[in-house]
């Protein structure tokens, strides 16, 4: 009497269920480098923040200052970096606001802000862009383009 194979036939995966599953991988790589984590890309920046220490070498923050968010700088400073978010995510680029002057935030105090102000700080904690005025997406990041670090990362 033979002997029936009791294993079940191997099972290959199609060439298209790899492509699949390659795709997935990459997407799921690309997401997380727009995370540290868990750290969403857009943040309110808590009055009692009193450092950046947490996201230097893994981050650039953007600091967004404003009187309110109804302030038409702020708007359009937050509209410029909602539309570049893809780049933002590549560059490790996270945006932090800050729209309660009267909350007294410790990193305001530090700052000194008048009105709207935007910072850009490097992985190496040290700012690199200051100004009164929204900040393009084309000039933060060419600014980041031009960082060494972001340099070594392209190698």
């Amino acid at each position: 009497m033979p002997v029936k194979n009791l294993l079940p036939k191997q099972i290959y995966p199609s060439r298209n269920s790899a492509i699949a599953s390659g795709i997935l991988v990459l997407s799921l790589l690309f997401c997380s480098s727009a995370l540290t984590a868990g750290t969403p890309m857009f943040n309110s920046l808590p009055p009692e923040t009193a450092s950046l220490e947490q996201y230097q070498w893994h981050n650039r923050p953007v600091i967004v200052f404003a009187p309110s968010e109804k302030d038409t700088d702020y708007i359009g400073q937050m509209t410029i970096l909602e539309k570049s978010k893809a780049d933002l995510a590549e560059r490790d680029i996270i945006v932090l606001s800050d729209t309660t002057p009267a909350a007294g935030g410790q990193l305001r105090s530090q700052f000194k802000p008048d009105g709207f102000e935007v910072v850009l700080v490097g992985k190496d904690g040290g700012v690199k862009v200051r100004q009164t005025t929204p900040l393009s997406s084309e000039e933060l990041l060419s600014t980041i383009d031009r960082m060494p670090m972001r340099k070594a990362d392209l190698r």
